[in-house]
């Protein structure tokens, strides 16, 4: 399916570009990541008022916009070009999907209206602690009892989840797995930040002990929960082009400009292999990616295994590029200075979230009917 982009396209992508280079440069994203809060609460509301931006992908009847996963994705691939702090993808992208695909209309009338205007974040709480990323393997619990609904359990990274104001929590029920919203700041409810080693974006650890909370979406879920895990892994892929650009970007202009030799360092073979093959790795990404977000913006279309392709190749596009953009820069590249280490921790740490590349990838064999070719049993050795 063939993603075309429109002139308002280019102009969101144009306008957001502009404003992340004269609002977010790098020594703003360096004071945002080490500040208390992780993010610059003044940008956040600039980018909710002025450019619309929480709401782009939301419901018109909810204070949004009425746009979809194309235009997220827009804006997670420049959120990734310029690393920038925020607890946008955990709000917008995760749980705000989350709501919007919900059919809860209760829930969405809810929490929408905050999201859209900023004055909400929220974030999704999947995995526990075996890290795992699968339905099949969520432990937490949530039981129904005269005062309503509890969840308990413990989650592990949580995006920004040591500050969200709402959790969706994924807990088992009798019908299986199922959404909850649980407020960060009920009883029952204990968040504590991880050290990670991304620190441009903020991932935690949330228990839960019989925290109150409210179901969204089916009460048998699986399909839902399904399709919102699918979005959150092509919502990520796009942010992964974004940063894989970025890297091809710095490494281009640093082989232009850097002589060794009395000639620039971009003339040798062996640079402009590693930035050909650079190149070749981040438009087959872009491709996956903008080929997942048509397919997740048509209601008619089944998102996983455009997904599954995205959430393979895009997590392994960005961490190359990340480390070839080092080794173009050579020594300087090492340094704690220079943005290069940052791009490849984030390409890191977002290889493993929502599943790494391997998983990604059996899963695709698995949604197309591809079998592992069996290992060939090693004869007996005569005496």
């Amino acid at each position: 399916m063939a993603l075309t982009f429109t002139e308002e396209h280019e102009q969101l992508r144009s306008t957001l570009r502009r404003f992340l280079t004269d609002k977010a440069p790098s020594e703003a994203v360096r004071r945002s990541m080490e500040s208390e809060q992780g993010h610059d609460r003044r940008l956040w509301q600039q980018m909710a008022g002025q450019l619309g931006l929480h709401g782009l992908a939301l419901p018109q009847e909810y204070g949004g916009f009425g746009g979809g996963p194309v235009e997220l994705g827009i804006v997670l691939e420049e959120l990734g070009r310029a690393l920038l702090p925020s607890p946008y993808f955990a709000t917008v992208a995760l749980a705000g999907q989350a709501l919007a695909v919900s059919g809860d209309e209760a829930a969405r009338a809810r929490w929408l209206p905050g999201i859209a205007d900023g004055s909400l974040t929220g974030t999704l709480a999947l995995a526990e602690e075996s890290g795992s990323w699968q339905l099949a393997d969520v432990r937490s619990r949530a039981v129904r009892d005269r005062a309503g609904w509890r969840v308990s359990g413990s989650k592990m990274f949580v995006v920004d989840g040591h500050s969200a104001d709402l959790l969706l929590v994924v807990a088992q029920t009798d019908l299986g797995p199922a959404l909850f919203a649980v407020d960060g700041t009920a009883a029952g409810v204990t968040r504590a930040r991880l050290d990670t080693l991304d620190p441009t974006r903020r991932l935690a650890r949330v228990d839960l002990d019989a925290a109150p909370a409210e179901p969204v979406g089916p009460q048998d879920a699986t399909a839902y929960l399904r399709r919102v895990l699918d979005l959150a892994v092509v919502a990520l892929a796009a942010e992964q082009v974004g940063g894989a650009q970025a890297c091809l970007d710095a490494a281009v202009a640093y082989a232009k400009a850097r002589v060794q030799f009395g000639r620039p360092i971009g003339s040798f073979q062996a640079v402009k292999h590693k930035c050909a093959d650079m190149l070749l790795k981040v438009e087959a990404a872009r491709s996956a990616a903008h080929h997942a977000l048509s397919v997740a913006a048509a209601a008619t279309a089944e998102p996983a295994v455009a997904a599954a392709i995205a959430g393979a190749y895009c997590a392994d596009a960005y961490t190359h590029a990340a480390k070839e953009n080092i080794q173009i820069h050579g020594g300087i590249g090492y340094t704690w200075e220079h943005d290069a280490h940052l791009h490849l921790k984030r390409a890191k740490s977002s290889e493993q979230l929502f599943g790494s590349p391997t998983a990604h990838r059996r899963r695709l064999a698995d949604l197309v009917g591809i079998s592992p070719a069996p290992i060939p049993a090693t004869p007996a050795t005569k005496g």
